[in-house]
């Protein structure tokens, strides 16, 4: 399982960087580098890198399809591996690594779509969606191949029902206002049509750029009260100490998209600041959705006798004793 582990860990970050990256193609309006020629650029597999946009873009499909070979490579070890504890059947490695690749192949579909329609914001849309499902794949097959939660929360401290809702929220809140935020960068004039902060600055709401702007912007304001909110109640109520952990980190992740929104806007819409707020989006839907998973399997243990006595024997000795 070790093996699988680090594999589903390259896999995540492999997918995660993949992902801040395209926003930075998004951002630097790069999309369109190789022209409408895909898989190769303009007709060449390492094409002469004469300009920036080029540069980018080749780069990304690079990228590509180095994280489709780590994909490849992560599911063909789990079904060798597939006689192992905790890598086929129910909640096993195995098939969130089969899963993983059938969205890599669907992703790379997509991406020619998107080439083939000269980035259409509907088609660039979808492409996102893709590429953060793969992410979140690839995070549920990390935690289960690493046994997070651990164990131990069956002899500590369950989570409460309350606690499944509100991170269940949380994730999709997260992943509503990422996307909302991509339509944000590819719709015309969106980008920029509030020149204040946290209020629009002109006070009109004229044009769909204006309505799309104000309408990520409410999502992100509610994502952001929701969820420090919830960790805010999760520490108080002292509840498993992985989803109180994680509950702070999402905490964190959720001000600090805040904060790069506003210097932003304040900015000037610099790249920079554009590129650093739409990776902290992405690391706000990673962390809610690892706290949203964390939290039922804290909720709903694994219920096999052996992982069960291994957790609880270190516990406790006295009852050893006694019994022998």
């Amino acid at each position: 399982m070790n093996l699988l582990r680090r594999l589903a860990g390259v896999s995540m970050l492999a997918a995660l960087g993949h992902v801040v990256f395209g926003g930075f193609v998004r951002i630097s309006g790069s999309g369109m580098g190789c022209g409408d020629h895909w898989p190769k650029c303009y007709g060449y597999w390492f094409p002469p890198l004469d300009r920036p946009d080029l540069v980018i873009e080749v780069f990304h499909r690079y990228f590509a399809a180095t994280l489709s070979t780590v994909v490849a490579v992560f599911l063909l070890m789990s079904f060798l591996r597939r006689a192992e504890h905790g890598v086929s059947g129910r909640g096993g490695v195995l098939r969130s690594a089969l899963l993983a690749f059938g969205i890599v192949v669907t992703a790379a579909t997509l991406g020619a779509v998107t080439v083939n329609y000269r980035n259409e914001w509907w088609a660039t849309l979808a492409h996102k969606a893709v590429a953060m499902s793969l992410l979140a794949t690839l995070c549920i097959a990390w935690m289960r191949a690493s046994g997070m939660p651990s164990l131990t929360g069956i002899v500590e401290r369950l989570v409460s029902d309350k606690t499944i809702r509100g991170t269940t929220i949380a994730a999709i809140l997260a992943l509503v206002t990422v996307m909302m935020g991509g339509m944000v960068a590819k719709w015309t004039g969106a980008t920029v049509a509030c020149v204040g902060f946290p209020l629009c600055g002109d006070g009109s709401l004229g044009g769909a750029a204006q309505h799309i702007q104000l309408t990520h912007r409410v999502l992100a304001y509610l994502t952001a009260l929701h969820v420090v909110t919830m960790a805010a109640l999760i520490m108080r109520r002292r509840e498993h100490r992985t989803v109180t952990l994680l509950a702070g980190i999402a905490a964190f992740v959720v001000v600090l998209q805040i904060v790069f929104g506003a210097l932003m806007v304040l900015g000037g819409y610099p790249i920079v600041i554009r590129s650093l707020h739409q990776s902290t989006g992405v690391l706000l839907w990673v962390s809610t959705l690892t706290l949203a998973y964390a939290a039922r399997r804290a909720k709903h243990p694994p219920t096999d006798g052996a992982a069960v006595s291994a957790a609880i024997r270190p516990r406790t000795p006295l009852m050893a004793g006694a019994t022998a």
